[in-house]
């Protein structure tokens, strides 16, 4: 079987090793990968958004299945165009893909549908917005409704910062026409959670549960990224959450997607807000969540390639996927400056002084005369499991100190809970 994994990050890293696991899997293409995936896959310099030439790559080299990774091609369309080629392809359509590239959309479904989540109004025109300025109190959450590289958001704790972040949306257009139509929502209170589910267009199976970590700085401080560390499982899931979050968010989900005519076939990434009056629904994504995959995937003890055939076929209720009891906890080594401004081509050292069981998972590298050197914001996951939480949190940070690149930033409280 030869699969094409499409993106550069570190999902499609965990993703990548995951698959290379398989006894099915016989090659496995990246396009365009980065220097860590290369140990595993054949990288191909094609783009992420380069639409054409992944397909016509695709076609030429006969792929069983292209996987996708990240959400621009997606919103794009890839899935459409790779399945008119002949291509088996796991990731939602454009139509479905709709869900993550418009805020707006989904809320309307998720209101349609009766699902949790917190009372929200549109906006294209900046005076309106400004004249409803704290409309459902501070903080104010203030959304651009398309695609802004997990980082569209801002919450508000005062006037003067709504205005700043309504002008930098609207006015300055810092995420450009994603800004275009912005929402504002209540804010909602509890710790965040994260649940990914396979889907494959008839059931929604969730796998384990995560947490990821939004904010730069310890203790949530800061400005949003997207995501500097996760753990799995989750420390707040009780048979009680899981209840509520399969009746009154799963079901009803999977339900408006056949009455809506959503053919689902992929993940299903769902961010939660456990809040005093139950879990509610703060955003869905159509793919595989960066970091929380990282987590996730070291304790999937089922066929990765299996659980992709079942959910584009439609079979997924028929298989058993199983996990393992270990715990999880991913760090990410970012950039300094980052989420602003930062450099690159940092050499980066100590990768081969990591425990041999512990994954350094690459998000933003590139080979550059012999070295492995810093390209993106987010460089590096450390992936380490362990019998409880404490043991793979104490095996991470351990490990994440062995590592080093100038400027090298993390988080000190991943895999605790910040309430």
């Amino acid at each position: 079987m030869k699969i094409l994994v499409v993106g550069s990050g570190g999902r499609e890293h965990a993703i990548v090793w995951k698959l290379s696991q398989s006894p099915r899997v016989d090659k496995i293409y990246c396009a365009p990968g980065n220097a860590g995936i290369s140990g595993l896959a054949e990288c191909v310099d094609i783009g992420a958004e380069d639409l054409e030439k992944i397909r016509d790559f695709a076609v030429e080299k006969k792929i069983d299945m292209a996987v996708i990774g990240p959400e621009v091609p997606l919103s794009m369309g890839i899935t459409d165009l790779l399945q008119e080629a002949g291509i088996r392809v796991f990731g939602p359509d454009r139509n479905c893909s709709q869900l993550e590239g418009s805020k707006a959309f989904t809320k309307a479904f998720l209101m349609r549908h009766n699902i949790p989540t917190a009372g929200y109004k549109e906006y294209t025109d900046e005076k309106e917005l400004l004249d409803d300025i704290g409309i459902f109190g501070y903080p104010m959450v203030i959304k651009a409704d398309g695609l802004a590289a997990g980082k569209g958001v801002i919450i508000a704790e005062d006037e003067e910062a709504a205005r700043a972040g309504i002008e930098e949306i609207m006015g300055e257009k810092r995420f450009g026409s994603a800004g275009d139509l912005v929402l504002v929502e209540e804010c909602l209170t509890g710790v965040e959670a994260s649940m990914l589910c396979f889907v494959d267009g008839n059931v929604i199976v969730p796998m384990e549960s995560a947490q990821d970590y939004k904010r730069i700085f310890d203790g949530d401080k800061g400005p949003n990224t997207g995501g500097m560390g996760s753990y799995s499982p989750s420390l707040l899931f009780n048979s009680e959450v899981e209840v509520q979050i399969r009746e009154q968010i799963l079901e009803p989900t999977i339900n408006g997607f056949k009455e809506d005519g959503l053919d689902f076939h992929g993940v299903l990434f769902i961010g939660l807000m456990l809040s005093e009056d139950g879990p509610k629904v703060i955003e869905f994504n159509n793919r595989f969540g960066d970091p929380e995959t990282q987590s996730v995937l070291m304790r999937l003890d089922t066929d990765l390639a299996d659980i992709f055939d079942a959910c584009i076929d439609g079979t997924l209720a028929d298989l058993e996927i199983k996990w393992s009891e270990k715990r999880a906890v991913t760090v990410v080594l970012a950039s300094g400056g980052y989420p602003g401004d930062y450099e690159k081509g940092k050499v980066i050292t100590g990768l081969e002084d990591v425990d041999d069981d512990v994954v350094v998972f690459h998000a933003g590298t590139k080979f550059d005369n012999g070295n492995i050197v810093t390209s993106g914001g987010r460089v590096l996951g450390v992936t380490a499991t362990g019998a409880t939480n404490d043991e793979a949190r104490a095996r991470a940070f351990d490990n994440v100190k062995r590592i080093s690149f100038e400027g090298a930033h993390f988080r000190n409280d991943i895999g605790r809970i910040n309430r």
